[in-house]
Formats: structure tokens, sequence, C-alpha cells
């Protein structure tokens, strides 16, 4: 089976330093149909999270704030790392990547997903995964 990858994207970095800026993700820019948007927030460094991977759910992930470590894997693939710590860039994440979050004590993740929560939709279970490939 022949699998989609992470990557990261750039959004738009409008304005200036002295005002401020603003960045836009838009229906032409994504690479799905938005049909969630969630954030993390107040995560201690101590914890982990992710530790799954998705039959459906492809997702971009944004650290509006702080610094957010970002390990993920494809079946059969090693492991890769992103280092989010912008808020105009974000890391695309498609079904079936297993990732983890480590997180900066002040990070806000927000997340835009193409499906509403769906409990089925989780894999778990890093053996099951792993047969995937």
């Amino acid at each position: 089976m022949i699998y989609e990858t992470p990557r990261l994207m750039n959004f738009p970095k409008i304005g200036k330093t002295i005002e401020g800026y603003i960045s836009v993700a838009e229906k032409e820019t994504l690479p799905f149909e938005v049909k969630r948007v969630y954030w993390t927030y107040f995560t201690p460094e101590s914890i982990n999270r992710g530790g799954h991977a998705h039959h459906h759910l492809e997702q971009i992930l944004v650290a509006v704030a702080g610094k957010i470590i970002v390990t993920t894997q494809m079946p059969g693939e090693d492991e890769q790392w992103f280092i989010l710590e912008t808020a105009d860039q974000g890391i695309f994440l498609p079904k079936y990547c297993w990732h983890k979050m480590q997180y900066s004590h002040n990070a806000v993740q927000m997340c835009i997903a193409n499906m509403p929560y769906e409990m089925s939709d989780y894999i778990r279970d890093y053996e099951e995964f792993k047969k995937l490939s």
C-alpha cells in the first residue's frame, strides 16, 4: 500500500513586526475539507501525547504558541522528527501516521482535522500499527 507522508506546511504570514501578524488557512490551501478544529494547552512538559495513528483521520498540527516536537512514523518506515515553534507553520499528518507530541510548558497546539472525533478510527496498539507495513 502507498501512503502519503507527513510534511511541513507553511501558511501565509501577513503583517509587520511592529503591528503583529496574521496567518490564514483557507479551503484552497488545505489538503482536505475541515470538519473539526480543536486545541490542546497546559500540557505538562513531562507528558507525551499522541501515541496512536488513525485509519481515516488526516490532520494539521500548528503550534500557535510555544514549541512542540512531533515524532511521526509511517507503516514500514523510520521515525521522523519535526519541530513546530512558529504559528505560520504546521505539520500535515496523513492517515496511518503514528505520532507522538512533546510540548513546552507554554505550548498551545491547534489541530485542523478532516473528520469529527470517532473512537473507532484510532489505532492505539503499536504492534497493530506495525502490521500495516
